[in-house]
């Protein structure tokens, strides 16, 4: 029988008292199934207003394998950049070996989906979804084509989906990294696809499915639109040398 690796989930999560009891009970058999003793399923309260954090603690209950952290708000590439640093120092403690899978606790994401990425997972440095069926604004799929010229523009490299949030790393290739990139940067996804690319680490893109979210809010507006671009326009410049 082979031997189970470690894996840890990590989500971000934000007013997602409506959502987040579903996900958990959706994505923590992913982690029982093909991760080992030293799994875990991670999810950040991002200083949630609501009751989201609350549902966490109440699902951690008879789930050894699920821990829920509440931190102030940052914003969501910040909360994941900490939950990859908390991953990170997690498997290292364990023995330095393992796999960080991030996405969404939104819902709209597939937990059915990820066992191909798993299937993979030693093939490749960090393996990314490419949200070939959006079934969302267009507001979203605004930021993605922003983002996708700024890094072919700023990096030149060509990031199919840059910021999807459903991704698998190799945790020993990320740790050598991580560290490029500062505490609190909001397009934090987005900047380690650039990484990866502009280092020519093995990147492989599979199809996914995206749900339009059944509840809750999409925190997306057109004024934080043009905000995100303007900042990560900055960003990326300021980091370009650097990463």
């Amino acid at each position: 029988m082979e031997k189970k690796s470690v894996l840890y989930i990590v989500m971000p999560a934000y007013n997602e008292a409506e959502n987040i009891r579903q996900v958990i009970r959706d994505w923590y058999p992913i982690v029982e199934k093909f991760g080992n003793a030293d799994s875990r399923l991670v999810i950040f309260d991002d200083g949630s207003k609501d009751e989201t954090f609350s549902i966490m603690l109440d699902e951690k209950k008879n789930r050894p394998l699920f821990e829920p952290i509440t931190k102030p708000n940052s914003g969501h590439g910040a909360t994941v950049l900490a939950a990859y640093h908390y991953a990170i120092d997690k498997i290292n403690l364990g023995g330095g070996y393992g796999f960080i899978f991030q996405t969404d606790s939104d819902g709209q994401t597939l937990p059915s989906e990820f066992e191909k990425f798993w299937e993979l997972r030693n093939s490749f440095d960090m393996i990314i979804g490419n949200r070939h069926e959006r079934d969302e604004g267009i507001f979203r799929k605004i930021v993605t084509l922003t983002l996708r010229l700024m890094l072919r523009i700023i990096f030149g490299v060509n990031i199919v989906d840059p910021n999807t949030p459903f991704r698998l790393f190799k945790t020993a290739t990320l740790k050598k990294f991580i560290d490029r990139i500062p505490d609190g940067q909001e397009h934090s996804n987005a900047l380690i696809a650039a990484m990866y690319a502009k280092n020519n680490l093995a990147i492989k893109y599979l199809p996914i499915t995206f749900k339009k979210r059944k509840t809750g809010k999409s925190w997306v507006r057109l004024s934080k639109i043009l905000k995100i671009g303007w900042e990560a326009l900055w960003d990326f410049i300021k980091l370009s040398k650097r990463l």
